[in-house]
């Protein structure tokens, strides 16, 4: 009835209709403006989006369901929504979130063809209905055109925003939510509070090792409590596979071999738990080992899945240089048993050689091992020395190499995998953000819509300049190929351009003249002098506190930490941090990282000189006192590379770190399953290793506490297995469980080097390419060309700001922050990350990995970005709907953004 009576409405009543359209709008502007851009916050905007979205999927019918995939195209300008209402097609949401309205929605007929008012009423014998309630009816439809076609393009910046997370994770783009009822649950599961539920239930999922038999008994657990925990958070973890199943689909969950794995997992664990529930008694559960898979699985874990990726890109040379270690310990194996089984008892079997040889790999058991041999004919020695030289210094040394090279080849071929994973997720993101009327350009106004999604916490001033950051080319508008650099825009942070104005030109006339001082203090050349002799200072009274002589170690440790020396000079180093921070403000202090060292390193020695005066037995407390002394290091260049490479290593550390945790954790579970329970005392009567467990109640012998390396729970297990890592007299403890347990667990031991051999080979390769590359870093780029690099410049001219901006409330903001009617400088600072040096060393190779994708993409007929199809998209069922945005077309400007080269 509704659309019987709106096809009544005369071409006079459009046009009145169309102006209080557009009041409406700018209302509806003008209120979004306050609410939106003002605070920042993106939350209700997203519940709006949620809302939106399951409506719309609600009212979709099932036979107008387009293609999950398919960009869609919106107007620019301000008429269009006005003609599409009285005219136009059904609006839908112009994403690949994209839903279809249903048949059922208000459509009318073009002008053109439309009869007159009192023809049309005569026909359908409505002639005498209410004009002024027609007129209401296609005010209310009209304002709620302007509403979904804001809407849409607030679906748009939030799967734009989806994107770039994608690029930036790293996450395969097939695991992109395709349709608007999928947004709901892709949402919950990419939300903070999720990320950080989804890491503690990880971590109360490993916690359980420490509660479950075997376990301390002070932490130990009855059945059905660690059960119903642990069931607990499996149900957890399998509500979020249940959610990603709701967007992905079974056919990707199978591609993604690490979502399968985790699926598998958690199966398995949920009916061990139940069963562990249904008889109240634990069972052989190795499968406890695979919990680090949660804890890996999670958003923060990203580095590590990483670094574990490129383990496994590493095992191919590791795994044909084992087995050629293998070849020559096989022959060394059957040379040694025919010639020392009957005079040497670690050649007695060929059981024992393969042992003997092994362990001798490792030069734990040197010269243990040949001295019965030597002893009955020096020349064996021969046999021993070629078998280390060969092994140990030729072929460990060769795979360290082959390792090296291949850890090289892989984090190359990383960065670039991760630069075009960046580049085709800003593709999608910009194919999003493009109207109809200017399909190659990106206006301020959807650049500002993606960064309140994507970049929440950044300011409207940040924006602003990271859009003209980017924008090189001065038109006012983004291209895809500058787009591309949203990247490297969002990780700059602005400061405005103060030649001689200091932080303090502001400040109280008493803290003016203070601060005046200290900058005085801090630029006069002998100051840093004056520092280093204060250390040495330092350094030779805590010699002098070392060889006085004391009557008890407490009061040498006081003389040392806590005594007034120690105060003088902790107070000398707190005054130069102080001096510091009035000189160059608490930014600029904080913003040097040996800066925060010393600050640290001062007020942790006072600390420790008042904690030790109250607890005298505190002793770990003198460690604070000579940490200062590392200052000194920082004089000679090669200390400062060997530091640099450090602060940029730090990341893969934490990776590593916790990969030989998550390690150490596997091998502590199935060596409790496998040894817990077993008392090691006195264990191996008539061995090779008896004298090393030997117990009795007055004490052990000297060689004795071996039986102290237990797998009687999480702790003691992590311990032991520390100690097989750094395998001096490991063999002692293989051969103990071996002897009491049975011969097949040395294979366990075995398998525990080797993987650890092999990760920290790995780990030996990171750092020496990442030295060899900050060397060579520092080589090919000077003082100045890296000052550049790490600095980008930005004029801000307010005419040309209003060209682009075009949003009264947002320039008033401004108002406070820029010189109206002038140019504003204002100076962009990027980290020193790896990221950032391997742009630096590879600008030739990033220039050639683009131009093969750009030809790539031609050949596989993607097409160019502004054709709004994804591939594989039905391109019939894109139509062509319209939105309002403010104002007219961009102004075509001058560029006047300054930036440095690379």
């Amino acid at each position: 009835m509704i659309s019987i009576l709106l096809a009544t409405v005369d071409t006079s009543v459009e046009s009145e209709q169309v102006q209080e359209f557009a009041i409406v709008q700018d209302s509806e502007d003008e209120s979004r403006n306050q609410s939106g851009r003002r605070d920042g916050r993106v939350t209700s905007r997203s519940s709006r989006l949620v809302s939106s979205c399951c409506h719309s999927a609600v009212m979709t019918s099932p036979t107008s369901a387009g293609p999950p995939g398919g960009y869609q195209r919106f107007d620019d300008d301000t008429s269009a929504v006005a003609q599409d209402v009285s005219y136009g097609s059904s609006p839908k949401y112009g994403s690949m979130l994209s839903c279809h309205s249903s048949d059922g929605r208000v459509r009318m007929s073009s002008s053109r063809n439309m009869e007159t008012p009192n023809e049309m009423s005569h026909r359908i014998g409505i002639g005498g209905y209410d004009a002024d309630a027609v007129t209401e009816n296609v005010a209310i439809a009209r304002h709620s055109a302007v509403i979904d076609a804001d809407m849409h393009w607030e679906m748009n910046y939030h799967e734009a925003s989806i994107f770039l997370e994608e690029g930036r994770n790293n996450e395969k783009f097939d695991s992109h939510p395709r349709h608007p009822e999928d947004l709901p649950a892709y949402l919950l599961v990419h939300n903070s509070w999720y990320y950080g539920l989804d890491l503690l239930t990880s971590f109360v999922l490993l916690a359980l090792a420490f509660v479950e038999e075997p376990a301390v008994p002070l932490f130990r657990l009855p059945v059905w409590t660690h059960g119903s925990i642990e069931l607990l958070a499996l149900i957890i973890i399998g509500i979020e596979l249940a959610l990603k199943l709701r967007w992905i689909g079974w056919g990707t969950i199978l591609k993604h071999k690490r979502t399968m794995l985790k699926c598998i997992t958690l199966a398995i664990m949920f009916v061990e738990a139940m069963t562990v529930l249904a008889r109240q008694s634990s069972h052989f559960r190795v499968t406890r080992a695979l919990r680090p898979i949660f804890l890996v699985d999670t958003k923060y874990c990203g580095g590590v899945r990483r670094f574990i990726r490129q383990i496994l890109q590493t095992l191919p040379p590791i795994l044909d240089m084992l087995g050629l270690l293998l070849f020559f310990i096989s022959t060394y194996m059957v040379l040694g048993y025919y010639m020392f089984s009957e005079m040497n008892r670690n050649f007695v079997t060929l059981q024992d050689s393969f042992v003997s040889l092994f362990v001798l790999l490792t030069t734990a058991n040197f010269p243990d091992v040949m001295m019965p041999s030597y002893s009955t004919n020096k020349w064996y020695a021969i046999y021993f020395v070629s078998y280390l030289c060969t092994m140990l210094y030729v072929m460990m040394n060769l795979m360290l190499a082959v390792v090296n090279e291949t850890f090289t080849s892989a984090e190359r071929d990383k960065f670039k995998k991760l630069l075009l994973h960046k580049r085709k997720a800003c593709q999608h993101a910009f194919k999003l953000l493009v109207s109809k009327q200017n399909p190659d350009k990106m206006r301020f106004r959807q650049f500002e819509g993606l960064m309140r999604y994507y970049v929440p916490n950044k300011s409207t001033r940040d924006v602003i300049l990271m859009f003209r950051y980017m924008n090189s080319s001065g038109s006012g508008a983004l291209n895809v190929d500058e787009f591309v650099n949203v990247y490297d825009a969002t990780t700059l942070q602005w400061e405005l351009q103060y030649s001689s104005i200091p932080w303090y030109h502001a400040a109280w006339q008493p803290l003016q003249i203070l601060c005046t001082a200290a900058h005085a203090a801090i630029i006069w050349p002998y100051f840093e002098s004056i520092v280093c002799a204060t250390i040495i200072g330092n350094a030779v009274a805590m010699l002098v506190r070392l060889i006085q002589p004391f009557d008890s170690l407490q009061e040498s440790a006081h003389a040392f930490a806590a005594c007034w020396d120690t105060l003088l000079f902790g107070g000398i180093f707190v005054s130069e941090a102080l001096i510091k921070v009035l000189g160059l403000g608490t930014r600029r202090y904080l913003s040097s990282g040996w800066n925060l060292f010393d600050l640290g390193a001062s007020i942790s020695t006072l600390i420790a000189a008042f904690g030790l005066t109250i607890f005298p037995n505190a002793a770990f407390l003198v460690l604070f006192r000579p940490l200062r002394l590392l200052r000194l290091f920082k004089i000679k260049k090669r200390y400062r590379d060997v530091f640099g490479t450090l602060v940029i290593l730090s990341p893969l550390m934490c990776s590593t770190a916790i990969v030989m945790l998550v390690l150490y954790y596997f091998f502590a579970i199935i060596g409790m399953e496998l040894f817990a329970g077993y008392d090691m005392r006195n264990c191996c009567q008539n061995t090779t290793v008896e004298d090393f467990y030997k117990y009795s109640a007055n004490g052990s012998t000297s060689l004795g506490y071996y039986y102290l390396n237990t797998f009687d729970n999480l702790m003691a297990s992590g311990m032991t297995l520390f100690e097989l890592t750094v395998v001096n007299n490991w063999f002692i403890v293989m051969n103990a469980y071996a002897f009491t347990v049975g011969l097949y667990t040395r294979a366990y031991f075995m398998t525990f080097y080797l993987v650890t051999m092999i990760v920290l080979t790995i780990v030996v390769s990171s750092f020496l390419e990442a030295f060899r590359f900050r060397i060579q870093y520092k080589r090919s780029t000077s003082k100045r060309d890296e000052e550049k690099m790490l600095h980008e410049e930005v004029e801000l001219r307010w005419d040309e700001l209003q060209s682009i901006v075009q949003d009264f409330q947002l320039l008033e903001q401004l108002r406070s922050t820029l010189v109206v009617g002038g140019t504003t400088t204002f100076i962009g600072s990027r980290p020193r990350t790896r990221e950032v040096l391997q742009r630096r060393m590879y600008t030739h190779e990033i220039y050639e990995w683009l131009a093969e994708a750009e030809i790539e993409e031609k050949r596989s007929g993607s097409g160019p970005i502004g054709s709004f199809d994804e591939i594989g998209a039905d391109d019939g069922a894109i139509a062509s709907d319209h939105i309002v945005l403010n104002g007219g077309p961009l102004s075509q400007q001058n560029s006047s953004v300054t930036t440095s080269p690379m």
